[in-house]
């Protein structure tokens, strides 16, 4: 079994800030919008019930994500248009299927629950699965690579910038030491040992982050998509971006505050409400902030 043709889990997905990602929209009668990361369709279903005629344009690079998206959402028909792709590309896609200019475009960042639950995926360190971690097959890098193939001091960068992690030297030692490391429950394994055992959270959670980022290359994806985002959206039109740690938000911010084209809606980001969390504790780190393309350029 390949990480890419496994059988879809059943996974039921609860959309985070739904009320306020519809709100944020400012959705109108017959409005086209782009849901850059539709992974299983939540928000995309909400906004297509939400107001009559209008039209989404759900993006992904996983295509396990994108057929259990187009199950979902069967039903609204040519409303619901689908594309197998990365967000940085937003406007060669809108351009393609009719959706330039957009009326709003969101960006929901991050891991879905459906890649956590997926076996062979290497998503999570819950499993002994391959240490694969790619969003999309078309991905050259495994997790397997940079784990068995960087050099010690380029896994300390990675674990410090986008893992943020605070003993990134220790675990980097550690992992060079035992390698090579075939399996996510190996990886884990490694970095608990090298950390002393398990806290609340999972001594791994930081280093499956700094290795995910890497290998999907995310970081760099997200700054090409909010300018390419803020380009294809209409006078007006709306970006909306969730994110869900500390990297994600500072990127959006920085680029929202400092895009010419863009006047931001949200001086600080909008967090869920006590009982969203409650109801949905994956909700609990997602962070949301808004802004509104101004006139010129299109």
């Amino acid at each position: 079994m390949t990480p890419h043709n496994a059988e879809r889990p059943k996974v039921h997905h609860t959309p985070v800030l739904i009320a306020e990602v519809l709100d944020a929209l400012g959705l109108v009668e017959a409005g086209a919008y782009i849901d850059c990361t539709v992974g299983e369709g939540g928000h995309t279903e909400a906004i297509l019930n939400a107001v009559p005629g209008c039209r989404v344009l759900g993006l992904d690079r996983d295509p396990s994500a994108l057929a259990t998206a187009r199950d979902r959402l069967a039903s609204f028909g040519s409303q619901a248009r689908l594309a197998n792709a990365s967000y940085a590309s937003i406007v060669e896609q809108a351009k393609e299927h009719g959706f330039f200019p957009a009326d709003g475009v969101l960006m929901d960042l991050g891991i879905s629950s459906l890649q956590l639950a997926e076996e062979g995926r290497g998503f999570s360190f819950q499993r002994d699965d391959p240490l694969d971690m790619r969003f999309g097959p078309e991905g050259e890098t495994l997790a397997e690579d940079v784990v068995n193939h960087y050099s010690e001091r380029a896994l300390v960068r990675i674990l410090q910038e986008y893992g943020e992690e605070p003993r990134s030297r220790r675990i980097a030692n550690a992992i060079v030491r035992k390698r090579p490391l075939r399996t996510t429950g190996e990886l884990a394994k490694v970095v608990e040992e090298a950390l002393g055992g398990r806290g609340r959270i999972h001594p791994a959670t930081r280093t499956f982050q700094a290795i995910r980022i890497e290998v999907n290359q995310e970081m760099k994806t997200l700054q090409t998509g909010l300018a390419a985002a803020t380009e294809v959206l209409r006078p007006g039109g709306k970006l909306v971006a969730i994110s869900y740690h500390s990297l994600e938000d500072r990127e959006v911010k920085v680029a929202m505050r400092e895009s010419p084209m863009l006047k931001v809606i949200t001086k600080k980001p909008i967090p869920p409400s006590l009982e969203e969390v409650r109801v949905n504790p994956r909700s609990r780190s997602a962070r949301m902030r808004v802004s509104e393309r101004l006139d010129g350029g299109l």
